[in-house]
């Protein structure tokens, strides 16, 4: 399970979208922040695969593996894998220089969620992409912790929840900054996905 079961409820098992950010994890350890985008390519499921790419270099894959291979490996139902080439994490080359570390802020991380509602087709990864986008510097990650399809989102829609984490480097976040942070956020995903914020 990704997160277990307690007072606050039931076990989260993990999914394709904690694949994708393991990957993400990584890249940003490395200095390089990761593309993703839909993807067909085997062992993974053909619906749940996403390529990794640094810059327009391939650096790997993320997602739910095929149901026949987790059968061949006696795998739990629904594993998630991902494979990331590391050199590719470099595409020029790490030369003479060692590889620093970011910065780490000693200030407290705000967290916001949303819960976005989409077309079916439109994939979780752009709508992250737009997330990024509009949330501005202060955002520290994001993370698709939810999706959900059923008869009161409509025909034909889902709901993508993303946990959007903040924080700066100087200071202690408002309650005002890190709000105006997720609404722009909210705002550029509805531009782009054409998202509207569940319950709104």
């Amino acid at each position: 399970d990704r997160e277990p079961a307690g007072w606050w409820g039931p076990a989260r098992p993990a999914s394709w979208a904690d694949a994708v950010e393991a990957a993400r994890v990584v890249a940003r350890a490395a200095g390089v922040a990761l593309r993703v985008e839909k993807d067909e390519h085997a062992p993974w499921h053909p619906g749940r695969c996403a390529a990794l790419y640094v810059g327009d270099t391939l650096a790997g894959h993320a997602g739910e593996l095929h149901p026949r291979v987790v059968a061949a490996l006696g795998l739990p139902a629904r594993t998630s894998a991902m494979e990331l080439e590391l050199d590719r994490l470099f595409p020029g080359g790490v030369g003479d220089e060692p590889v620093r570390a970011p910065s780490v802020s000693t200030f407290p991380i705000a967290t916001q969620d949303v819960a976005l509602v989409v077309d079916a087709a439109v994939a979780a990864a752009d709508v992250e992409d737009a997330l990024r986008s509009g949330a501005g510097a202060l955002l520290e990650s994001v993370r698709l912790f939810d999706v959900f399809t059923g008869a009161q989102l409509g025909e034909g829609k889902k709901s993508l929840a993303y946990a959007l984490r903040f924080r700066a480097p100087d200071r202690t976040l408002t309650v005002e900054e890190t709000t105006a942070a997720r609404d722009a956020a909210v705002a550029a995903a509805a531009e782009r996905t054409g998202a509207v914020l569940r319950g709104a």
